[in-house]
């Protein structure tokens, strides 16, 4: 006695789009910018000391630049948020463009 042969189930359940977690081109750019001010905000006392600038100028260059830098930092993290929020979202979508109600569990 033979056993009956069982249909061969072909549907192919995709797997989820993978969220991208790589900071965007801008995010970076910022955070080399960012970087940057600091690295010449640390080069003050060098350009005091070859009489470039003045302690008055220095003190006004420092506050601006780290102001510039903490900018430039918070918007880098900002960029990198919203760019992994919105990797998240369409890796949702896409899962749930399956037809089973995003579980892709069929």
């Amino acid at each position: 006695m033979s056993l009956p042969l069982r249909p061969v189930h072909t549907h192919h359940d995709p797997k989820p789009a993978a969220v991208d977690n790589a900071p965007p081109m801008r995010s970076k750019v910022s955070g080399v910018l960012a970087a940057a001010a600091c690295a010449a905000c640390c080069a003050l006392p060098l350009l005091i000391a070859a009489g470039v600038l003045t302690t008055a100028g220095a003190a006004v260059v420092e506050q601006t630049l780290l102001a510039v830098a903490a900018g430039l930092a918070a918007a880098a993290l900002g960029m990198w948020w919203l760019h992994r929020r919105r990797g998240a979202r369409r890796a949702a979508a896409a899962g749930a463009a399956c037809g089973c109600g995003g579980g892709c569990g069929c």
